[in-house]
């Protein structure tokens, strides 16, 4: 009964912090010269439109997380051959593909108020559309396997490989090519500043987010051990 307890009592903690960091994120003002501890620095070539950033920066940010720990699953998988860990594994795929969704959504949100138009092709697009498809993938392969362990070593071994590309299609193509992104016109002129307001705004969402994303992950854990007949726990 505690450990109920104790789950709800940080699920409101969370539904609150992100709550907050939302309503800040969306109503602060953004001033050339900030002068009051409430007020947020303009970013140039960006200006409002830059309050996308507290939004898309940490979806993309557990995109990779998300990958990650699935590779991570799913190398334990292949060592000791547990259910459980097949699970973690496709569950963190899971919510790694929708983080990586939403990324591309927030990121075509900003795209159309400053270039025009939802999509370009651009590089820093067209990398994260190719992730999303890699990832697409895996849940076809998953889905066309009947065999509990052999879908699971196979997935495994995707998982793998495809965790190996995220790097190349989130930090280094968009990094080769040409880009429309805002990133070359931000560091043209320096780095990112935010004043002190901005930061903790930034680093809140980012912490809040990823609560949400861990709270997300034990959940569907917990429900795909209910629905394979209550596979144990790590230990159990």
């Amino acid at each position: 009964m505690s450990g109920k307890t104790d789950r709800m009592g940080l699920r409101i903690v969370l539904g609150i912090w992100l709550t907050l960091i939302i309503i800040l994120a969306l109503t602060l003002p953004m001033v050339p010269q900030p002068q009051h501890w409430y007020d947020l620095p303009v970013i140039p070539g960006l200006e409002e439109k830059a309050r996308i950033i507290f939004f898309h920066v940490p979806t993309a940010w557990l995109s990779a997380v998300a990958f990650v720990t699935s590779m991570v699953f799913g190398i334990k998988y292949l060592r000791h051959n547990r259910m459980d860990d097949d699970i973690k594994s496709a569950s963190a795929a899971g919510l790694g593909f929708l983080f990586c969704f939403l990324a591309t959504v927030t990121g075509a949100i900003w795209a159309k108020f400053n270039w025009g138009t939802f999509w370009n092709w651009d590089p820093r697009e067209t990398s994260i559309f190719v992730l999303l498809l890699i990832y697409g993938a895996y849940f076809a392969l998953r889905s066309a396997i009947d065999v509990e362990e052999k879908r699971a070593s196979l997935s495994a071994v995707y998982s793998i490989i495809a965790a190996v590309t995220m790097p190349f299609f989130i930090f280094i193509m968009p990094r080769i090519l040409a880009s429309l992104h805002p990133e070359p016109l931000i560091n043209a002129q320096g780095k990112v500043h935010m004043n002190p307001t901005m930061l903790v705004v930034f680093l809140g969402s980012l912490a809040g987010f990823t609560g949400l994303y861990v709270w997300m992950w034990s959940l569907h854990v917990r429900t795909q051990r209910i629905a394979h007949h209550h596979v144990p726990a790590e230990g159990e």
